[in-house]
């Protein structure tokens, strides 16, 4: 089986946020840049849930791992 590949605007949409390219490009000009120390799932501006989304897919390294880490890069 092959994994699926995620894109921003479609993890972006799976968090709730506006998913459109500037609405992605306005929420990370809004919270960056996350300290270095600080856990992308632990950041303050996420709910509870968004939260607990990005904390098991982190750990499992499932499917939306890779766009997940890019978020982390861009948020730094």
């Amino acid at each position: 089986m092959q994994a699926q590949l995620h894109t921003m605007s479609n993890l972006f949409a799976q968090l709730g946020l506006p998913s459109e390219e500037a609405g992605v490009e306005s929420f990370i000009a809004a919270h960056r840049p996350l300290e270095n120390e600080i856990p992308l799932y632990r950041a303050p501006f996420w709910s509870d849930a968004q939260r607990a989304f990005l904390k098991e897919e982190i750990i499992e390294d499932a499917d939306w791992s890779a766009v997940i880490d890019e978020l982390n890069m861009r948020l730094r």
